[in-house]
């Protein structure tokens, strides 16, 4: 397995273990190709893409989040990212990126 092949594992693994304490149905997906459905499951609602690399791309990572959104039909998307220097025994400090407008449809949300 490749260098950043292994730094992946290790922090899906990290952010699957850390959902589950919430979602208990959390969980690793293996990767599917074309039809990527995100690097989480088991959150309702939600896909979601993680990422640990040095540098951040969050306009990429979130077009890949949406598209993976897409091929889910979940209705959000967002990407946990872990900063760099930050480790995988603090995953609660990681970063999670997701656009304006999935943010503002979370707050419409909690006030219906």
């Amino acid at each position: 397995m490749s260098r950043s092949k292994q730094k992946g594992t290790l922090a899906e693994t990290a952010v699957a273990k850390y959902l589950s304490r919430l979602f208990p149905a959390v969980e690793r997906r293996a990767p599917s190709g074309g039809y990527d459905k995100g690097d989480i499951a088991g959150v309702p609602g939600w896909v979601i893409e993680v990422k640990n690399h040095r540098s951040p791309s969050y306009r990429a990572w979130l077009r890949e989040a949406e598209i993976e959104r897409r091929n889910a039909g979940e209705q959000h998307g967002a990407v946990i990212s872990k900063p760099h220097g930050v480790g995988v025994d603090n995953v609660g400090q990681w970063h999670v990126v997701m656009t304006l407008d999935t943010y503002m449809s979370l707050l419409a949300a909690r006030t219906e």
